[in-house]
């Protein structure tokens, strides 16, 4: 066990594990989220009502899935996902998923900080000089919850997910009324164009690296029901109502910024104590998972040295420039994070059989030579994909790595018969 309680480099024991409420309550918080609303705008500015719902669907549904299956490995194991980076792709190929999932995170934190500091600029009429500033003081606001760990996120999660929720259904009664009903949202015409593929991994991409992580809690549930449960809920229903009220209210009022639409509606302070809280709730979660990934690239247990360490980092990305990068981000997140979760779920399941040895009873390998082609070849395939990229990724890699541990087990005693 850790010094924080948070088994940053071991299997969470069952003392630790927690039922389906928390975790529920940490994951909605997780999935409530105004960056998930301002892509759900640009849906909002591309699609018809009818489309735009049918691809949220899709695009969550999908999402809930993959969330689920990695929750169902965790949840049994004990383990979050870059522990189980180990078993496919070996102790020193593992640091791949650790860069990679903290890469993901951390860009996430950096635009959430960086859009609070704009922002509230933005409202309250400051200067430009203060954007850098505010920077700095939210984004080590943001770290306090994160260093207290899971008991800091679940408290914020009480609160501030049933304000959210109320928040976000008044926006949308209201932009319905001044929308002329429900005939005046289904005669909205599109003024921008997107791919129906590009629009689906955009959705998945909202929270490709927010499901792949989601392990560090659901590791922590009492059962793998309890775990699969609570991610369905909250990745369907959490992330598909915010990718909806974000495209809902853009239809209205042609705007995909979620703030800049609660102004419009006369709810200026409502928008104003939403963003922060609602970024509080998500900065956290989000930060925490920049530090479970970095302790385990250092195979450290000092996490709240890991969350200083990248919440400054996250600080010197939003003074650089992050804000603008949201949906080009979320494109590359669709590509290159699903593809971990792919090897990862064809390791358990075809080479462990649905059972992972304890990691201090077992040796593994420094590099899974298998496992790090699969997920490259995953990565290519769906970034160049003209279809749904993130399904691409996880069908891509968890194919190779299976072909690819067949074709060793076949070759194998052929080379040792030589010999």
């Amino acid at each position: 066990m850790s010094s924080s309680g948070e088994f940053s480099l071991t299997e969470a024991p069952p003392a630790a594990r927690k039922g389906l409420l928390p975790i529920a309550m940490i994951l909605f918080s997780f999935t409530f989220f105004t960056g998930t609303m301002f892509a759900g705008g640009k849906l909002g500015m591309a699609f018809t009502f009818a489309d735009m719902l049918w691809i949220a669907t899709i695009g969550n549904i999908l999402l809930a899935a993959y969330a689920a299956s990695l929750a169902f490995i965790a949840s049994r194991s004990g383990l979050n996902t870059v522990l189980m980076g180990r078993f496919c792709f070996g102790e020193a190929g593992s640091r791949l998923s650790d860069f990679l999932l903290g890469f993901a995170e951390l860009g996430w934190y950096a635009w959430g900080t960086a859009t609070v500091a704009i922002v509230l600029v933005k409202l309250l009429g400051l200067a430009e000089g203060f954007t850098p500033a505010l920077m700095v003081l939210f984004g080590l606001g943001f770290s306090v919850t994160a260093i207290i760990g899971f008991k800091g996120l679940e408290g914020l999660s009480r609160v501030s997910v049933p304000l959210m929720f109320a928040l976000l259904v008044i926006s949308m009664v209201i932009a319905t009324r001044d929308a002329g009903g429900f005939s005046g949202l289904l005669a909205v015409v599109p003024h921008e164009s997107m791919s129906f593929p590009a629009a689906v991994t955009m959705v998945f991409g909202t929270f490709a690296s927010g499901a792949t992580q989601a392990t560090n809690w659901t590791r922590l549930s009492r059962n793998a029901r309890a775990a699969v449960a609570a991610s369905v809920v909250a990745f369907l229903v959490g992330n598909g109502l915010m990718v909806v009220a974000g495209a809902w209210c853009a239809m209205v009022y042609q705007q995909a910024d979620i703030v800049e639409v609660m102004m419009l509606q006369g709810l200026s302070f409502a928008a104003v104590v939403m963003l922060c809280l609602n970024l509080w709730t998500i900065q956290g979660p989000t930060l925490y998972n920049v530090a479970a990934a970095s302790c385990h690239l250092a195979r450290s247990e000092r996490r709240r040295t890991a969350t200083l360490l990248a919440a400054g980092v996250g600080i010197v990305l939003a003074i650089g420039g992050m804000y603008e990068w949201l949906i080009p981000f979320l494109v590359l997140l669709g590509s290159i994070i699903p593809p971990v979760g792919g090897v990862i779920m064809a390791d358990f399941w075809y080479r462990y059989r649905g059972h992972y040895p304890t990691l201090a009873s077992v040796k593994l390998p420094r590099y899974n030579r298998a496992g790090l082609f699969a997920y490259a070849l995953g990565a290519v395939l769906a970034y160049s994909s003209p279809w749904v990229a993130p399904l691409v990724g996880i069908g891509a890699s968890a194919l190779c790595y299976v072909v690819l541990l067949e074709f060793r087990a076949r070759i194998q005693p052929a080379v040792q018969a030589k010999r």
